[in-house]
């Protein structure tokens, strides 16, 4: 063979040799990244406290609307989304929890959510509704315990609460939302988006209010495991949804302040609580994909209050009074 040859014939192992040797390293990368994030936990008291709330301007719109919708106790569960997915069964892949309309799956319409029961106590036929949490250490042997699959396994862990409140805005006053105003917070595949930047997940515990964060929390003995999912604040003005589902909402700024061409709108505020023994291995649903990383948390919603509720919530915001419905 010549020494031309002999060369090509080199350059040609060292190429193929380095492409193997970096196919192994990326397997080897992503394996070792495939840790199961229901694993991810963090003890609460190693969490620093959240910053303060931005001071309220003169303007600010300074109530609370608490809407009374138990907790689920009517068993309300299915793997339907009717905010992203409407019209597909199962379209969720993961099974969601509801409080509020009691006919939400996703062959819902505004007809059908308009004239359906509610497990709201003063009437609010809006749907609520999130990812279920599981204990892995137990099987589920209800109905939609064993039916999502896709990973979703272990027995669907009740809320010990659920409270839904209504919020102003400390920039200024708030403007009604407008009636089947659809709404999501969270990004169900934050743990493989490549950034946190729609990740709104905030875990904590009952004793520390105060405190935050993206990871399962580890709670001290006898408080209850928190979520805290807050909803957009800020609305276009112009529709009820969009295509991707977000671009019609904004979140205000560290201030409150809502971007351009944005309102500020009641912001909603889902607080779960769970009472979960503190070595129970827990695991929020999922897409596969995403391992059930506690970033991934997220809920949607669909404004079905008559006009008439939503004017009397929002002049409480803007009044400064505390209300419940």
């Amino acid at each position: 063979m010549g020494n031309g040859n002999r060369l090509m014939a080199l350059l040609v192992c060292l190429v193929l040799g380095a492409g193997l040797a970096a196919a192994v390293l990326g397997a080897s990368r992503a394996a070792g990244s495939r840790h199961d994030p229901a694993a991810d936990r963090v003890d609460i008291a190693r969490v620093p406290p959240a910053p303060a709330p931005p001071p309220a301007g003169p303007d600010a719109s300074t109530g609370t609307v608490t809407v009374d919708c138990g907790r689920n106790e009517e068993g309300h569960w299915n793997e339907d989304n009717l905010v992203v997915s409407p019209g597909l069964r199962a379209g969720a892949h993961h099974t969601h929890a509801y409080v509020g309309n009691l006919s939400t799956d996703a062959m819902s319409t505004d007809a059908s959510l308009a004239a359906a029961a509610t497990s709201c106590v003063g009437g609010d036929r809006s749907t609520y509704y999130w990812p279920v949490l599981r204990r892995t250490d137990r099987p589920g042997d209800r109905s939609h315990e064993g039916a999502a699959g896709h990973g979703n396994t272990g027995e669907i862990l009740r809320e010990a609460s659920v409270r839904v409140e209504f919020r102003g805005s400390p920039a200024g006053k708030v403007v009604p939302m407008p009636r089947f105003l659809r709404a999501m917070t969270g990004d169900a595949v934050a743990y493989t988006a490549g950034t946190d930047a729609r990740v709104r997940a905030r875990w904590g515990c009952s004793g520390s209010p105060d405190r935050s964060t993206t990871s399962y929390p580890r709670c001290p003995a006898g408080e209850l495991l928190t979520r805290t999912l807050v909803f957009p604040g800020c609305w276009n003005g112009l529709e009820e949804a969009s295509a991707d589902h977000r671009s019609h909402l904004a979140f205000a700024s560290d201030q409150g302040v809502c971007p351009q061409g944005t309102f500020p709108i009641p912001e909603l505020r889902l607080s779960l609580a769970y009472a979960v023994p503190p070595q129970v291995p827990i695991a929020l649903d999922s897409f596969p994909e995403q391992l059930h990383s506690p970033r991934t948390d997220h809920a949607m919603f669909v404004d079905v209050m008559t006009e008439e509720r939503m004017a009397e919530v929002v002049a409480c915001l803007n009044e400064g009074r505390t209300c419940r419905t």
